[in-house]
This record gives structure tokens, C-alpha cells and sequence, in this order.
């Protein structure tokens, strides 16, 4: 059985449904008992046309419902335009798909959740899983997410830059239960890319390539981070770093920036460094620029604060840092990193052991405390050898 076959083909079969009438909610029912059709039938003797079978027999189960439903008098003209088996239509309404489950009626939330059963073809169980929540609880989501797109009609132009933050709210899910959402959402965004010419997302697929390189070697072999400057990085995917400059040069080359094409040539610069201490952090404070002017965004001017401490010195950095609101999530570790690099360790084991506490990812939490620990173990050493 081809399940990635089928997971590629099942966002345009829903869409063709959508597109012929079919409410969302119904459709997106039709396709499923479809895909159950298929790997029930298909190992015996695959079609030649498998995406033609497929909207044939889910449009023909959407029609066998609507039949049985109580409003069927409503819906009798669907059942009398019954179009006739045949060679499915080569356009792809896959890019209005995309548009209809990150529609700004939905919470962010329900849109990820939407979009990874609609256009991913993932069961609700998986993307429960990679939520970690009860599967109920994700079917109640996806459930209330179906509903209120269904009255949404293909006509109305959609909201790339939504779309875009959908993606990358999946791709920043990571890993978790069977699913790897990061790798998904790389999909996901190819898919799109092949849909729409946009540089945006050019710029966030060549972003996800970037980050997704360095994955191997985020983490030591017992689960602890492994911080950017101290990555081993022959174990970076040099592939991957390599097609996500190629697309970020062509994205930058069309002279409309955004801010994921500014985030990528961040990640490409610390891609291009051989080694830690050859970051060309000057170019990166000034990306950095462009991506505030961009964003206005204070976690921005946050990690802004970092790259100037690296590019003019831990003073600057924490001059930049100054200005920034203290409840900033991470500002607490950005402030103990700094003061580490002035020297001022006794402030940096302290404020090392504040974001500890402040963390709400466990693995962050371990390694605050790791760098809490460390530095007051060599204070004490230091002390001791004063003595």
C-alpha cells in the first residue's frame, strides 16, 4: 500500500469536492471513507488513475450521505449533477485548501490542527499525539475547526501570510509521538512553494531547510541541548543547508523582503561559518535590523541583543538589552549569557538559575541549571585556590 501516495493525493481530492459544493465537514468525511476504500482495494489492484478513483468514490460516498441525510431535499441538485466517472481535472485546488483551513475565523490552534488533517492527510491519533493531548480532545478541535470553515466558499482570495504562519507554527512543533511535524511542515511547504510564486515562501522553506540541517546535532546522546556555538557541525546536513541557500539567494533576488527570507539569512550566515568564533555576527546584527524594522517584535530585538554582544562586545549586548521589557520569555538567560561574557560570573550563575526556573520546556530547564551549576562550581574552585 502507497500511504505517502495517498497522503499527496488526498488535499486536492478534497478540494475537487469542495469545489463542486460539497460542504467541508461532509467532504472531508467522503475523502476519508474513500482512503479506507482504497487500502482495502488498492493492494489487490492499484488504478490507473488512483487520483480519478479517488474523487469518484468519495464524491459518490459524500452523495450516499447527503442521500441519508435529513436534509436531502436541499441538496437534490448535487445528487442530479452527478458528473460522470472519469479522468480527474489536472488543475490543483490544494493552494485554496491551504487558505480555507488557516482561515482568520479559526485560533491558531485549530488551523495547525486542520491543516495537518486536511492538506497532511494525518488521523486525528497522530496529531494528537504530536499535541500530546487525549484524542478526543483533538477530535473535538479538529471537529469544531470543520464546522466553522464549512460555510467558506473557494471564491474569496486567501491570506499567503497566514498560510505562512500556520507552517511554521507546525514546523516549531518539532517531534513528538510518531509524527514528525517538523518534516511535515517542510513538505507541506514545498507543496505550496510548487503552488504559489511568492517569495515568502521561498523564504520560509528555505528557513525550515536551514534549522532542519542543524537537527542531528541539537542534541547531546543524553537528550540534553547542545547550545549552537558547541553544535558539531560535520553532523549538519550540508544538503539540505545547501538547497535552502539556493532557494533563499532566488527569494532575495526578487527585491521583496519579508520577514522569513530575513530569519533565513540569518540561519544561513551561522550555516556558512566553519566553526563558532567565524560567525560573521556583524552582517547578522544588521539582518537582525532589517527583521525588527519588518516585525517590530520585542523577542526579535531580544535575540538582536545576543548578536550585538557577540559583534561589539557583552557591554553592548547588554546595553541593547536594557531596553527590552524584563518579562521577555528568555530574557532572563539572554541576561545570564551576557554577563557570563563581561566576566560578572557570580550575576550569571544567578540569573542562570532565574530562567531555570522561569523555563517551561524541560529540556531548556536542565540545561539552565547545567549552566548554573558550572559556573558556580568554578567560582567555588576559584575561591578555593585564592585560599
Amino acid at each position: 500500500m502507497n500511504e505517502a501516495l495517498l497522503r499527496s493525493l488526498t488535499p486536492s481530492v478534497l478540494a475537487i469536492l469542495v469545489r463542486r459544493g460539497a460542504d467541508f465537514a461532509a467532504a472531508e468525511d467522503a475523502v476519508q471513507d474513500a482512503l479506507v476504500e482504497a487500502v482495502r482495494v488498492w493492494p489487490a489492484e492499484q488504478p490507473r488513475d488512483p487520483k480519478g478513483w479517488l474523487v469518484t468514490v468519495a464524491w459518490r460516498k459524500f452523495l450516499d450521505a447527503t442521500r441519508s441525510d435529513a436534509a436531502r431535499r436541499r441538496r437534490e441538485d448535487l445528487v442530479d449533477e452527478e458528473p460522470a466517472p472519469g479522468p480527474a481535472p489536472a488543475a490543483d485546488d490544494t493552494l485554496q485548501l491551504y487558505f480555507l483551513c488557516a482561515h482568520p475565523s479559526l485560533t491558531p490552534s485549530s488551523a495547525v490542527a486542520l491543516t495537518l488533517r486536511a492538506v497532511g492527510g494525518l488521523t486525528t491519533r497522530q496529531i494528537a499525539q504530536a499535541y500530546l493531548v487525549p484524542e478526543a480532545t483533538m477530535a473535538q478541535r479538529i471537529s469544531r475547526a470543520k464546522r466553522t470553515v464549512s460555510g467558506v466558499r473557494f471564491d474569496r482570495h486567501g491570506d499567503v501570510a497566514t498560510v505562512l504562519r500556520v507552517l511554521y507554527l507546525v514546523f516549531n512543533e518539532g517531534y513528538s509521538g510518531d509524527v514528525d511535524l517538523a518534516a511535515e511542515a517542510i513538505r507541506l511547504t514545498r507543496q505550496l512553494a510548487a503552488a504559489v510564486d511568492h517569495p515568502e515562501v521561498r523564504g520560509l522553506l528555505a528557513l525550515m531547510l536551514l534549522h532542519h540541517a542543524r537537527r542531528a546535532a541539537r542534541t547531546a546522546p543524553d537528550g540534553s541541548l547542545v547550545p549552537l556555538a558547541e553544535q558539531d557541525r560535520a553532523r549538519w546536513d550540508t544538503d539540505s543547508i545547501a538547497e535552502g541557500v539556493v532557494i533563499l539567494q532566488a527569494a532575495l533576488a526578487r527585491d521583496r523582503l519579508g520577514e522569513f527570507q530575513a530569519q533565513a539569512a540569518i540561519a544561513a550566515l551561522h550555516a556558512d561559518a566553519p566553526a563558532a568564533e567565524e560567525t560573521d555576527w556583524v552582517q547578522i546584527v544588521e539582518w537582525y535590523d532589517e527583521l525588527a524594522r519588518l516585525t517590530d517584535s520585542p523577542v526579535v530585538r531580544l535575540n538582536r541583543a545576543v548578536a550585538v554582544g557577540e559583534a561589539d562586545g557583552p557591554r553592548a549586548g547588554l546595553a541593547a538589552l536594557a531596553e527590552l521589557n524584563d518579562s521577555l520569555p528568555r530574557h532572563t538567560a539572554v541576561a545570564a549569557y551576557l554577563h557570563e561574557r563581561s566576566g560578572d560570573l557570580e550575576t550569571a550563575a544567578r540569573l542562570y538559575a532565574e530562567a531555570a526556573k522561569k523555563a517551561t520546556d524541560l529540556a531548556e530547564r536542565d540545561h539552565l541549571t547545567r549552566q548554573a551549576a558550572r559556573l558556580n562550581a568554578s567560582r567555588l574552585k576559584r575561591l578555593e585556590g585564592e585560599t
